[in-house]
C-alpha cells in the first residue's frame, strides 16, 4: 500500500493552492506539506521583535496597530495611508497606495491586532512592508483564524509572497485533519521500533500533529526532536549503506615501503615532521594500504602542512608501482606546487635522468596553457608511467590524459572543484584510485557532510615550528578614513623594513561587461561562496562598483605608496607573466604585490608580512582565511587589514568581525555554517534556500547526528539491502531521488 504522505497535493487542498504550494516552495504531496515545519511559533500575548526583521524577506509578523494616517500626494490627486505596528522593540511602517488605502483605513485602527505578511524593505531610513497581506486576530476576521489564534501558539511558516504564512497553516490544518480521518493508516514509520522505544521518542503521527499545532512548548521540544530523529538517521542509512558499498569496491593496495623514494626523502629532509603530520600519515598510509579505495578529507589551517603530508602519500603510492595526481584549481597554484615539490624531492625528481637518484620519479606539470610540444611530453610521461606524479589543473581531467596505473588523486582546496571534475579524474584508473581531498577552511557543505561522516576525516592542528601568528584587524573606511591612511603607512613601514605586503581587490578593472569580476579570480566567489560574498548589498542600497587591482595600483603607486616597487597579478594575465611576476615577488624584487583572488590558495613568499583586503565584505569567510594565510609564513609576525565601507552594525560587519576575531578555521567554519545553513547536504544547492535539513542544523545537532550514525551503521551492517525494514526503505526512497543518489555516489 502506497503511503499517504505520498498522495498529491491537489487531492487535498485542492488544484489552486497545490499549483502555488508547488510553484513557489517545491511541496508537491501531503509529506512535503507535513515536513513543511514552522520556522517558530508567536505565543499568544507575545509580540514579535520587529527590530530583528531581516531585509529583503518575505516575514509574518503578529503585532499591533500604533496608530495610521491617511495621508495626500501629487496636490491630492493620490492617497497614500501609513501605518505603524510596534511591539516595544521596534516599529515597522505599513504603506498603502491608492483607493486600497480607504478600505484599509477602516480596519487597521490602533489597538488592533494581526498577522502581517509582505517583504521587508527600508524607505526614509524606517523598515517598511509594502501593501502587506494581514488578517485580524482579536476582532471580526473569520470564526476560524480567530479559533486557531486562540490556542497557546501560533505557527509561523516559511513563506512567499504568492502565499503567506496564515494560508500555508490552512493547508497543513485540511491535511492533518484528512490524515486523522483514516487513521493515519498505511503512514508508516522510518525509525526501527527498538530506536523509538530506546530513546523514549514520539510515535511520527503524534510528532506530526505536535509540530503544526502544539498546545505547549514541551509538545513543539518532544516534537522536533522526533523529527530531528528522522532526518539524522534516514540520511546517515543513506551515507552508511555508501561507506559499505565503498569498501566492497576493489582498488589495488598501495602499502608503505621501508626502502624507497619515500624514505629517502624523509632521510633528507631539513626539519622534523610535527606530531600531527605524523599521526595524519599513518592514517592515511592504512588507508593506502587497504583493498579498497580511500575516501579521506585532510583538514588543516592554513599553513598547517598538508602539501607535506599529501606529497609523502604520493611517494607511497608511488613506491607501491603506482601513479599519483594532484589537482589544483589555478595555474598559479599548479605551477607553485610543480615548483616547491620538485625543489623539496631535488634529485628524488629526476628518476631516469642524469644525475638522478637511482629510484627517483619524474614530477611533471599539465596545464591548459602549456606548449604543445612540453604538453606532448607529459602526456608520453605519464602515459609510459615514468611520470610517477602529475601537477596539473583541470587539464588533467580531458580525455587524452591516459595514465599507466593511476593509484592516487589528490584535490586541493577540494571546494573549487564540482563533484563530476573530481569524478572524471578518478574514472582514469583501471580501478578505482585512493582519493584525498584537502582543505584548509572548510566551507559549508564540507562541514555538514563531514559531520555527517560522508568522509573520513584526518585533522592537522599544529602549525610546524617557526610560523608566526597573525594579528587581524577591521578598518571602517566609510566611518574612519584616516584608519586606511594608516594602513598604507603600515605597509609602507613594513616594505621600508625590507618585508613585502599584498593587496588585495575583487575586480580587475578592465573588464568590458558591467561590474564583471574577474573570471578565474572570481572562483571564490563560486557556488559555494556566491551567496555569502554577494550577501552586502541588501544592507547599504544601492553599492559602488567593488575595487579593481588596476586601478587602485595606479592610485597607490602616484599616492601613498609612492616610490616603493608596486606590480599586480591577476588571472587574466598572460601564464607567462603571472610566473614572472610571482617568481620576483618570491625574490624580493617586488615590495607591493596587487592582485585579485589568484594569490587565494598555496601562494608562499615567508617574507610577506602585510595583507590588505579592499572591499572585504564582498569575500566569503573562508576566502578570507585563506587569503589572511598568505602571509605569517616566516619568522616576522603577520597583520591583516580588512577594509570595509559597510556600516558597524550590518551582517557583512559581523562576519568581518569573526574573522578579525579568531585564527581558528574550524571556528570560522560553524560561524559560517550558522550564519548560512548547511545548503543541501545531499544535492548540489549551496545556498540553503532547499536544504534536505528541514529540522536539523548541523552545527547545533551534532550529537543527535553521532548517536544516529552509530545506530544506522549497526542497521546496515545486520541488514545491508534493509529488507527487514521495508519503511526504512520507503523512507530512504523519497529522500534520495536520482540525482542526489548520483551526487551521493559519487562522492
Amino acid at each position: 500500500m502506497e503511503s499517504p504522505l505520498a498522495e498529491p497535493l491537489k487531492k487535498t487542498v485542492g488544484g489552486t493552492t497545490a499549483k502555488v504550494l508547488a510553484d513557489h516552495l517545491d511541496l508537491h504531496t501531503v509529506g512535503d506539506l507535513l515536513h513543511h515545519y514552522p520556522r517558530r511559533y508567536a505565543e499568544r500575548g507575545e509580540l514579535t521583535r520587529l527590530a530583528d526583521l531581516p531585509l529583503d524577506e518575505h516575514v509574518t509578523v503578529v503585532a499591533r496597530v500604533a496608530d495610521a494616517r491617511l495621508l495626500s500626494f501629487n496636490r491630492g490627486r493620490g492617497q497614500r495611508l501609513e501605518v505603524t505596528l510596534t511591539d516595544g522593540s521596534g516599529r515597522l511602517q505599513l504603506v498603502f497606495f491608492g483607493r486600497a488605502a480607504y478600505a484599509h483605513e477602516k480596519k487597521l485602527v490602533p489597538g488592533r491586532r494581526g498577522m502581517f505578511a509582505g517583504k521587508v524593505s527600508v524607505f526614509n531610513r524606517k523598515l517598511q512592508l509594502a501593501h502587506p497581506d494581514y488578517k485580524l486576530l482579536d476582532g471580526d476576521g473569520d470564526a476560524a483564524a480567530v479559533e486557531r489564534f486562540a490556542r497557546a501558539l501560533l505557527p509561523l511558516y516559511p513563506a512567499v509572497r504568492q502565499l503567506n504564512s496564515w494560508k500555508i497553516e490552512q493547508a497543513v490544518e485540511t491535511v492533518l485533519t484528512s490524515m486523522e480521518a483514516i487513521g493515519w493508516k498505511g503512514l508508516g514509520d522510518p525509525l526501527p521500533a527498538s530506536l523509538r522505544e530506546g530513546r523514549d521518542l514520539l510515535p511520527l503521527p503524534e510528532a506530526l500533529r505536535s509540530v503544526h499545532r502544539p498546545r505547549s512548548w514541551a509538545e513543539v521540544g518532544a516534537a522536533r526532536r522526533r523529527l530531528k530523529w528522522d532526518e539524522a538517521f534516514v540520511l546517515q542509512v543513506a551515507l552508511a549503506r555508501r561507506r559499505s558499498a565503498e569498501a566492497q569496491l576493489p582498488a589495488v593496495p598501495r602499502a608503505a615501503r621501508d626502502d624507497g623514494i619515500l624514505a629517502a626523502f624523509d632521510a633528507r629532509l631539513p626539519f622534523t615532521l610535527t606530531e600531527g603530520q605524523r599521526r595524519v600519515s599513518e592514517e592515511i598510509f592504512t588507508d593506502l594500504a587497504a583493498a579498497h579505495p580511500m575516501h579521506r578529507l585532510l583538514q588543516g589551517e592554513v599553513g598547517s602542512g598538508k602539501t607535506m603530508v599529501a606529497l609523502r602519500a604520493m611517494l607511497t603510492v608511488v613506491d607501491a608501482g603506482g601513479q599519483a595526481a594532484l589537482l589544483a584549481p589555478t595555474e598559479v597554484l599548479a605551477q607553485q606546487h610543480h615548483r616547491s615539490i620538485v625543489e623539496m624531492l631535488g634529485e628524488l625528481a629526476e628518476g631516469g635522468l642524469l644525475g638522478g637518484a637511482e629510484h627517483g620519479t619524474r614530477v611533471v606539470l599539465l596545464t591548459g596553457s602549456m606548449g604543445a610540444a612540453a604538453r606532448r611530453r607529459a602526456l608520453l610521461e605519464l602515459t609510459t608511467g615514468e611520470a610517477g606524479i602529475v601537477i596539473g589543473t583541470h587539464a588533467l581531467i580531458e580525455d587524452k590524459v591516459r595514465f599507466h596505473d593511476l593509484g592516487l588523486v589528490v584535490v586541493d582546496e577540494q571546494h573549487r572543484f564540482g563533484v563530476e571534475q573530481r569524478d572524471a579524474l578518478r574514472a582514469k584508473g583501471e580501478q578505482p584510485p585512493h582519493l584525498l581531498v584537502m582543505t584548509a577552511t572548510p566551507i559549508p557543505r564540507t562541514v555538514a557532510m563531514t559531520v555527517f561522516g560522508d568522509l573520513e576525516t584526518s585533522v592537522l592542528d599544529q602549525l610546524p615550528a617557526g610560523r608566526s601568528p597573525i594579528a587581524s584587524h577591521v578598518v571602517p573606511a566609510a566611518d574612519k578614513p584616516h584608519f586606511l591612511a594608516r594602513a598604507w603607512e603600515r605597509v609602507r613601514e613594513e616594505a621600508e623594513g625590507g618585508h613585502q605586503a599584498y593587496v588585495v581587490c575583487p575586480r580587475i578593472g578592465d573588464e568590458e561587461t558591467a561590474g564583471g569580476a574577474a573570471e578565474e579570480d572570481a572562483a571564490g566567489y563560486g557556488a559555494e561562496e556566491d551567496e555569502e560574498a554577494g550577501s552586502g548589498g541588501a544592507e547599504g542600497g544601492e553599492r559602488r562598483q567593488p575595487l579593481a587591482v588596476l586601478d587602485l595600483a595606479a592610485q597607490l603607486t602616484g599616492g601613498p605608496l609612492a616610490g616603493l616597487r608596486v606590480e599586480v597579478l591577476h588571472g587574466r594575465m598572460a601564464p607567462e607573466a603571472k610566473d614572472d611576476v610571482m617568481r620576483r615577488f618570491a625574490a624580493g624584487e617586488v615590495d607591493v604585490l596587487v592582485a585579485t583572488t589568484v594569490i587565494e590558495v598555496g601562494v608562499n613568499v615567508p617574507n610577506a608580512t602585510v595583507m590588505v583586503i579592499m572591499d572585504a565584505d564582498r569575500f566569503g569567510v573562508s576566502q578570507l582565511h585563506q587569503l589572511r594565510g598568505r602571509v605569517g609564513r616566516g619568522s616576522a609576525p603577520g597583520l591583516c587589514l580588512l577594509v570595509s565601507e559597510m556600516p558597524e552594525e550590518s551582517a557583512a560587519r559581523t562576519r568581518l568581525d569573526a574573522v578579525a576575531g579568531t585564527l581558528d578555521g574550524f571556528e570560522l567554519s560553524r560561524i559560517d555554517l550558522e550564519q548560512r545553513r548547511e545548503g543541501d547536504v545531499l544535492g548540489q544547492a549551496q545556498s540553503g534556500v532547499r536544504s534536505s535539513l528541514r529540522m536539523l542544523t548541523v552545527v547545533e545537532d551534532e550529537d543527535v547526528i553521532a548517536e544516529a550514525r552509530a545506530e544506522a551503521t549497526a542497521v546496515v551492517a545486520a541488514d545491508p539491502g534493509l529488507d527487514d525494514h521495508p519503511e526504512l526503505r520507503t523512507a530512504l526512497a523519497a529522500l534520495l531521488d536520482e540525482e542526489r543518489e548520483s551526487y551521493l555516489d559519487k562522492g
